[in-house]
């Protein structure tokens, strides 16, 4: 796994960065915080989350589709088989 000098973790594109963004949304209940967007570093020139700004469209989409929160109940069954 590649990190930047910053120490977060580095995507090559704009478009993984945002898959990344949004399978993370789909692991994890970010209750009013964590990364809600991506942008492309000024140090490494690769694209990094943040959590400031504008929230991105594509993450904005798979939430208000339900898409999140469906792949949020399977990822918590997963679990449940899993033990």
């Amino acid at each position: 796994m590649l990190k930047c000098r910053t120490g977060k973790r580095v995507y090559p594109t704009q478009a993984l960065a945002e898959d990344a963004l949004i399978d993370a949304h789909s692991r994890h209940s970010y209750a009013g915080s964590g990364p809600i967007a991506v942008y492309q570093c000024e140090e490494c020139g690769y694209f990094h989350f943040t959590s400031k700004g504008k929230m991105n469209e594509r993450l904005t989409e798979q939430i208000a589709s339900g898409k999140i929160k469906l792949h949020q109940q399977a990822n918590e069954w997963s679990k449940k088989f899993k033990r």
